[in-house]
């Protein structure tokens, strides 16, 4: 029990430190431009590889209508947490006296999000590590180009370079609070973690279907989207070793 919890904040603990990512957009701009596609491709293969090679699997045998009604409200709730993330825009210029508010509420969108993934992976750690380490996988690679977005769009904003990293951390930790609260709750709610895996199902299908599938399809030279396509199974490549090394 402490190996499963000690596995589960280092996880989290990794993927709230990746916040601090976005700085090496100031650094190598050029360069994370240039390979940014490839890597959201690469989170795709991943995504889809836990999705259908880690989780659902693992509640194959508890598949109910209840179940299967979780998994369409994952759908649904990151389709609900993308439209708050972009529910309003300010016409007046951006200036560090004045940020614009879809800097803020970027970061409430981005630290519910981060809530939700310290959810889901304690949840499939609870289920065994070979899952856990699947979904943290899945999810810090999906947590790469999201963070360079996110640093972005908070100067963009007006934020200062200090203060984008700073509250970008602060929206970052919630994963920690998501992930202890499932440990407490864990122990408490039989089916939870079940019904947590089948969510997070949910939510991978969404995000990899609907938010980055479509990024991929705006490259339509044909060396580059074979590349893609490479990425993206060498994604599911990776999530179907960790089932091998088992």
């Amino acid at each position: 029990m402490h190996i499963q919890t000690l596995s589960i904040l280092l996880s989290v603990i990794i993927v709230s430190l990746l916040s601090f990512i976005g700085v090496l957009v100031l650094l190598k701009r050029g360069f994370i431009e240039k390979i940014i596609i490839y890597l959201v491709s690469f989170s795709v293969g991943a995504l889809f590889g836990d999705v259908f090679i880690h989780l659902l699997p693992e509640i194959s045998d508890n598949f109910t209508l209840k179940v299967s009604l979780i998994v369409l409200l994952g759908i649904f709730a990151s389709f609900i947490l993308e439209k708050f993330i972009h529910w309003r825009h300010c016409h007046v210029e951006t200036s560090k006296s004045h940020p614009h508010p879809f800097g803020y509420v970027n970061l409430v969108g981005d630290g519910i999000h981060n809530f939700i993934d310290g959810v889901l992976i304690a949840g499939s750690y609870l289920i065994n590590f070979h899952t856990g380490l699947a979904t943290t996988i899945a999810v810090v690679l999906h947590e790469i180009p999201q963070e360079f977005g996110d640093f972005g769009i908070l100067l963009h904003a007006g934020f200062s370079k200090a203060k984008a990293l700073f509250f970008n951390f602060l929206s970052a930790i919630t994963a920690i609070v998501g992930a202890v609260l499932t440990l407490i709750l864990g122990s408490t709610f039989e089916n939870l973690t079940i019904y947590l895996i089948a969510f997070a199902a949910g939510n991978f299908l969404y995000l990899a279907g609907s938010d980055l599938v479509p990024e991929l399809h705006k490259e339509t030279k044909p060396s580059k989207s074979f590349l893609q396509l490479v990425f993206m199974i060498l994604g599911v490549i990776v999530m179907l070793s960790l089932v091998l090394i088992e």
